[in-house]
């Protein structure tokens, strides 16, 4: 015996959703007219809408959409992989939470998953001989990648690459970097 046909289920499931909450141009939308929509309130024609073993609807896939919804996934492994970035140099909370929106919850989370120690306190800051090193470093990169002081993202990625060549924690760079632009010392 054939089973009801699940596309017919999805469809009456999601319209009925809709219409309680009253979201008519979505059914509309999808399809139905004003008079197939009345029948949706009768409970005897759902049901046998739904029980039908026939599709009474089909799907159509938006391709254009479908591909830009999977190319996101691209974008989503790459900030995965930049906020893991940003913790293992040792980011503050609030600095992950700035660029990427995270609570404190999912920060400190994410640092349980990258198998990274509880943080206790602030990052130690900046003696002169590393201020004078990091001066000389950032402010040859800016100019030889030509990055505008305003330009949070191409900033951050410099500062993780500092971190990285200079030993020392992404927050403290980013600390010291942002006081020389608020400072106008660039």
């Amino acid at each position: 015996m054939l089973a009801p046909h699940p596309l017919n289920q999805a469809v009456v499931a999601q319209a009925l959703h809709d219409l309680r909450n009253g979201q008519l141009r979505r059914c509309l939308a999808m399809g139905f007219s004003e008079r197939e929509l009345d029948v949706l309130k009768q409970p005897t024609l759902v049901n046998l809408l739904v029980d039908a073993k026939v599709p009474w609807c089909s799907v159509t896939v938006n391709r254009e959409v479908l591909w830009r919804l999977l190319s996101q996934m691209h974008d989503i492994e790459q900030e995965i992989a930049t906020i893991d970035r940003m913790l293992r140099l040792g980011a503050s909370t609030e600095m992950v939470s700035k660029f990427y929106g995270l609570t404190h919850q999912e920060v400190a989370l994410r640092r349980d998953i990258i198998g990274l120690p509880k943080r206790k306190g602030r990052h130690h800051v900046l003696n002169e001989d590393q201020e004078m090193t990091l001066w000389k470093h950032w402010k040859s990169a800016v100019e030889e990648r030509s990055i505008a002081l305003d330009d949070d993202s191409a900033m951050l990625e410099l500062v993780m690459d500092l971190a990285e060549d200079l030993a020392l924690p992404i927050s403290v760079i980013w600390a010291a970097i942002r006081s020389w632009i608020d400072q106008g010392l660039v």
